[in-house]
């Protein structure tokens, strides 16, 4: 039906690792994410110029729109999760960096009070030495008089990088443990944080481009039709973490206060009535086994209206990359690569290949193998 090609060379591209090295790009660690090169060898894979526009619809902390802002190439980003939007608008904005500087003079010479932290919900307490928490609510509390938002976001962004890194939190999965430990003084590695992101800045290379980053919904798009001549994603994996779980801290002390949320279910895959939903898939039958689990139909049915929305929105010849990962179940492995491909068919797009990046065990009870499962990139065409 279409060309399925091992490519494990590329395995690490499609993890957020080789960015943690890179300028800007690691600003905010996001595990979830792939990586910059990944991005470069799609624009040149698929040939995209300067002119064009390349859209990210589940665009996570922003390596598909930084990446195109060093190619000089106009990009579009949606999420639905407010961490994200805040990261990526905050990594892509364009700043002044005299006025960047000034203000965090000035907050640094700031003379600390201590703030009223009794009303900090009780994860975020347990997550925080108490001095280490006072101090985060007295620059947060600041930084939210600062009259620009950029400035605002970047100091916020740093704010938060820091006191995650001084507190007692350890993100295993989706779940957030707290282990107590010695953390470093916030002011000090918050100042050098700052520092940091500045010289960032200052040897950060981007071209001349047009960035826009805002919440939406991947299955409603407010795109024009025919408008967007190339897309480089990758939707959350079938039975993956709920993203709002694990950033919950960093929403909740750094941003619920001043960022709006969108009124949009969280993420993919959550209806409940079955019933409705089996309708729903009768369309794409022939694209689904039949020995799909029960609780990976609304998934698809998600991923069925996110791809009716993506050949929309495309142009003709619009080229697509898309990397997934199958789904690990306890009796079975649900390859996710193959059915996307088979709806994307069905859709309209044309399959040029399946490249298989990353090839891992799946396991029940830890130790039990059930089977293979892939990571991999798809290569669509409309």
């Amino acid at each position: 039906m279409f060309r399925i090609q091992e490519c494990l060379e590329w395995g690490q591209l499609a993890t957020f690792v080789p960015n943690k090295k890179l300028p800007v790009y690691n600003w905010f660690y996001y595990k979830e994410g792939f990586s910059r090169d990944l991005v470069l060898e799609l624009i040149r894979m698929f040939n995209i110029k300067e002119e064009q526009t390349v859209l990210d619809p589940f665009c996570g902390v922003g390596t598909t729109l930084l990446a195109s802002q060093e190619s000089g190439i106009n990009s579009i980003g949606f999420d639905v999760q407010p961490v994200s939007v805040f990261v990526s608008k905050t990594k892509t904005d364009r700043y002044d960096l005299n006025e960047l500087k000034c203000w965090s003079k000035k907050l640094f010479s700031e003379k600390f009070e201590k703030p009223d932290i009794s009303c900090q919900p009780p994860l975020v307490k347990k997550a925080f030495k108490k001095e280490t928490l006072e101090d985060a609510v007295f620059f947060r509390n600041k930084i939210m008089f600062i009259p620009s938002e950029k400035t605002r976001n970047f100091l916020m962004l740093a704010l938060m990088n820091s006191a995650v890194k001084a507190s007692y939190i350890y993100k295993d999965g989706a779940v957030i443990k707290i282990r107590k430990k010695p953390v470093p003084p916030l002011r000090k590695f918050f100042q050098r944080t700052v520092n940091k992101m500045l010289r960032d800045l200052k040897n950060f290379q981007r071209k001349e481009s047009k960035t826009f980053v805002d919440f939406g919904d991947a299955r409603k798009l407010r795109i024009e039709n025919e408008s967007i001549d190339a897309v480089i994603t990758s939707p959350p994996y079938l039975n993956k973490i709920e993203y709002s779980k694990v950033y919950e801290i960093e929403q909740k002390l750094f941003l619920d206060l001043f960022q709006e949320k969108p009124a949009l279910r969280s993420y993919i895959g959550i209806d409940t009535d079955i019933n409705e939903i089996n309708r729903n898939l009768l369309e794409y039958s022939d694209s689904l086994p039949e020995t799909l689990p029960p609780e990976a139909k609304p998934y698809f049915l998600d991923l069925i209206q996110v791809t009716k929305e993506l050949y929309r929105i495309c142009k003709k010849g619009a080229k697509l990359g898309i990397v997934t990962g199958n789904g690990c179940f306890p009796h079975t492995v649900v390859d996710s690569d193959i059915i996307l491909c088979k709806i994307a068919k069905k859709t309209g797009f044309k399959v040029k290949k399946l490249l298989v990046l990353n090839k891992r065990w799946c396991t029940r009870d830890r130790t039990k193998k059930v089977g293979i499962t892939r990571e991999s990139l798809l290569l669509w065409e409309k």
